[in-house]
């Protein structure tokens, strides 16, 4: 009997054992699962945070763009933003304090003869400047014609650049002869138009289709850095880049040189590329106004002609051009588009009163320099001699005119309109402001005011590159040198 009462017993103690370890169990799955509950909210309440994040800030994106498009569609509705100024009843305008650069920049103007003050007007390549074949190095006779011949600015090609140290001695020298500051300019965007890149001087730091792809604009930035960093270190100031024109869906014109076909995605990455490039001392200029994305035409062979009107412009290619003027861009190219349905004829864009004052200027708000793209161009030489197309594109509201097809036919055509008043002299000092606001920018804080009587130009040679007087071009008091050299490119 009492066998049978502890068997009894052992075997009551081993279901209590049994339900014990089982309890166990189940609160050890309990926990378990709580802990992945809790995880995955934490998880949900992070995901649902980044999301709202990201529509918020899409929102506010979405929001500037819109109020973007409405100031420019209100602008082009309201006459009054054109209307003539206010009656003598109104209260007088209070004349702003001129800045310190302002003042540097109408102190140098002041004292340029006439042709030195057209001739700053052009961008030539330094082929057109020598008047010699392939020029690979700045010799006595780049030094003689940049005496003779105050220009703008130059632009370089692959077959300028040798090697990094010719580069960089071809452009020292060139800068240090020049009467006036330069625009030391390059195409220069990454990609299939890469110039430096493309001869071996400096890594390519790829398309920006693969950019616009990837929809990142830190990355846009940081290659527009990429650029600017060893652009800089070459000598060059002014980099045409960055494409802004939005691709209409399956054009491949462009191929790989546009961030895209959406103008929302354009649109962030070249504000980023403008401020990548600026940053680092280049000036960024957007091209191809006012958007060369839906044509299938090359205005380098003939006449393109895009039948979009205004407002299909100001939905697409305008956002991504307003975006970049936005951020400060120095420079927008004008393209030589033909576009009758916003001018009413077949006027390039390049020479249009309507694209460049009344729109750019006046809608859109640009205030910086309005170049033209190469007037060497199908577009424009087949149906304009160079000096016609200097003195239309100046009149249009152009401030520089790019490697005309007969640079002095051009640089007479226009001292000639200013002679015979179809050109005032004072819209001439208009573009050179704008042009010396951008070469003195960085000058401004360095120049004292008593250095500002010793700028240009005088007979004693002395330049606003070396307000202080000694030598142009040779700030050590050393000759720069010329050496010989294998290539058999010319000289200059």
């Amino acid at each position: 009997m009492a066998e049978v009462r502890r068997e009894e017993f052992d075997e009551e103690m081993e279901r209590r054992e049994y339900r014990r370890r089982r309890r166990i169990r189940n609160q050890i799955i309990a926990y378990i699962f709580a802990v992945l509950m809790l995880a995955a909210l934490i998880g949900g309440i992070a995901f649902g945070i980044h999301k709202l994040i990201t529509l918020i800030n899409d929102k506010k994106q979405e929001q500037e763009l819109q109020r973007q498009m409405e100031e420019m569609q209100n602008n082009q509705e309201d006459p009054g933003v054109v209307e003539a100024p206010q009656t003598p009843e109104e209260e007088p305008v209070v004349e702003e304090e001129k800045s310190h650069l302002d003042e540097i920049v109408d102190a140098c103007i002041a004292e340029m003869p006439l042709e030195d003050k057209v001739t700053g007007l052009f961008i030539i390549t330094p082929e057109v400047l020598t008047d010699t074949g392939v020029v690979v190095r700045a010799g006595d006779t780049t030094k003689e014609k940049l005496r003779e011949c105050a220009i703008g600015g130059l632009i370089y090609s692959e077959q300028n650049m040798k090697s990094a140290d010719q580069l960089k001695e071809m452009i020292s020298n060139t800068k240090g002869w020049s009467k006036y500051p330069l625009f030391i300019a390059v195409e220069e965007e990454g990609g299939s138009v890469s110039r430096v890149a493309k001869s071996g001087l400096a890594e390519n730091v790829g398309s920006m289709a693969k950019v616009g792809e990837a929809g990142d604009s830190v990355q846009a930035r940081e290659k527009s850095n990429a650029i600017a960093a060893y652009l800089a270190d070459y000598g060059f100031n002014l980099d045409f880049a960055p494409v802004a024109d939005v691709l209409l869906e399956g054009n491949t014109t462009l191929a790989d040189r546009s961030f895209g076909s959406i103008a929302e995605n354009v649109s962030v990455m070249v504000s980023a590329s403008v401020e990548g490039l600026q940053e680092n001392g280049v000036s960024a200029c957007l091209k191809h106004f006012p958007g060369l994305g839906s044509t299938l035409e090359d205005t380098g062979a003939g006449m393109a002609v895009c039948d979009k009107t205004l407002e299909d412009f100001q939905t697409t290619d305008f956002l991504a051009f307003q975006s970049g003027i936005n951020v400060g861009a120095d420079f927008v190219m004008v393209s030589h588009l033909s576009l009758p349905n916003i001018t009413g004829d077949n006027t390039p864009a390049s020479l249009s009163d309507k694209m460049i004052t009344e729109i750019l200027r006046g809608q859109m708000g640009f205030n910086s320099v309005v170049i033209t793209d190469a007037m060497n161009m199908g577009a424009i030489t087949e149906y304009y001699t160079a000096d016609e197309a200097a003195v239309k594109a100046l009149l249009a509201g152009a401030d520089m005119i790019l490697i005309p097809e007969d640079f002095q036919l051009a640089r007479s055509g226009v001292l000639e309109a200013v002679n015979n008043g179809t050109l005032s002299e004072e819209r001439i000092d208009e573009s050179l402001r704008r042009i010396y606001r951008i070469k003195y920018k960085d000058k401004a804080e360095e120049l004292s005011d008593d250095m500002m009587e010793d700028m240009p130009v005088d007979e004693s040679g002395d330049t606003p590159e070396d307000p202080s007087g000694e030598a142009a071009g040779d700030p050590s008091g050393e000759t720069p040198t010329d050496p010989s050299g294998e290539a058999p490119e010319n000289n200059g």
